[in-house]
C-alpha cells in the first residue's frame, strides 16, 4: 500500500498533497513511516510537519496549539486595508501569532504586539513574530499588556474561540482531540470571549483604531451586538469562498 493509499484510507481528503509534504519533510524512511502513522492516527498534518502555510508564510506550529485556518486570511486582508506603515497592531488571543506575522509581512514597518493565555502558543508566537520585531505577552486577554499601549492600538485583530461549548463534540477529531479547549470553546453561544474583548477595546484603541474579530456565521450578530454595546460601530463582512466571517468595529 502506498502512502497515498494509507492516507486516503484514513480519511485524508487531500491525500496526494499530504503525502508530498510528508515525504519532503522527512529526513529518513523511518521518520517518514512515523510521520505517516501519526497522520493516520489523526494528528493534524501541520503539527507533524512543524509548520502551517498561511498567507505565504511558514508558521511554526507545536503540539497542543491552535492551527491557523485559511479562513483567517479574510481578517488579515481587511486589517491590511485599514492599517498603514508604522501602525500599532495588537494580535490578541494570538495563538501561533499567524495573524500578526501576516499583517507585518504585508505592511513592513509596523509595531506589533501579541498576547495569548497558552504557554505553548506564546512560544510559537515568539518564533513567528520575531522577524517583525514583535513582542509577545503571556496572560488573559489585555491583562499582560503594558499600560503604555492604552489608547495607541490602531489595529486590534482577534481570533478568539467562537465555537459554542455544546458544539465542541461535533468538531473534527483533529481539532477536538489535538487543540486546546481554551482555543476552541466560546461559551454557551460562542461569543463569551468576544464580549470580554469588546468590553475593554475602547481603552486600548487609538482615536482612529479598529477592532476586527473573526466569528462564525451564526455568531456574527451577537459579536456585532457586543461591539455596538461597547461604543463601536460594527460591520459584518463575509467571504463565501473562504467560508469566513469577521466583524469590524470602528469608534463611534
Amino acid at each position: 500500500m502506498t502512502i497515498i493509499d494509507e492516507l486516503r484510507a484514513a480519511g485524508c481528503v487531500f491525500a496526494e498533497d499530504e503525502a508530498r509534504l510528508l515525504t519532503a519533510e522527512a529526513r529518513t524512511p523511518a521518520e517518514l513511516d512515523t510521520m505517516v502513522q501519526r497522520r493516520v492516527d489523526g494528528e493534524p498534518l501541520e503539527v507533524i510537519l512543524g509548520w502551517a502555510g498561511f498567507h505565504g508564510l511558514r508558521i511554526a506550529v507545536e503540539p497542543g496549539v491552535f492551527v491557523p485556518r485559511q479562513r483567517s486570511e479574510l481578517l488579515v486582508r481587511h486589517a491590511v486595508t485599514l492599517a498603514g506603515p508604522g501602525a500599532v497592531v495588537l494580535d490578541l488571543c494570538c495563538g501561533t501569532g499567524a495573524l500578526g506575522a501576516a499583517i507585518a509581512a504585508e505592511l513592513g514597518e509596523i509595531r506589533l504586539y501579541a498576547a495569548d493565555i497558552e504557554p505553548a502558543a506564546v512560544r510559537c508566537a515568539r518564533k513567528n513574530v520575531a522577524q517583525a520585531g514583535g513582542e509577545v505577552f503571556e496572560g488573559d486577554l489585555y491583562a499582560p499588556l503594558p499600560a503604555s499601549l492604552r489608547g495607541r492600538v490602531d489595529i486590534l485583530v482577534v481570533n478568539a474561540p467562537y465555537v459554542p461549548s455544546d458544539a465542541i463534540a461535533m468538531m473534527p477529531p483533529e481539532a477536538r482531540d489535538h487543540e486546546p479547549r481554551v482555543a476552541l470553546d466560546g461559551g454557551h453561544d460562542g461569543v463569551d470571549v468576544h464580549r470580554r474583548v469588546a468590553a475593554e477595546a475602547l481603552h486600548w484603541l487609538s482615536p482612529t483604531g479598529h477592532l476586527l474579530i473573526e466569528t462564525g456565521e451564526s455568531q456574527a450578530a451577537s459579536t456585532a451586538e457586543a461591539m455596538a454595546h461597547n461604543g463601536l460601530t460594527p460591520e459584518v463582512i463575509t467571504d463565501e469562498e473562504l467560508y469566513a466571517t469577521i466583524v469590524v468595529g470602528a469608534r463611534v
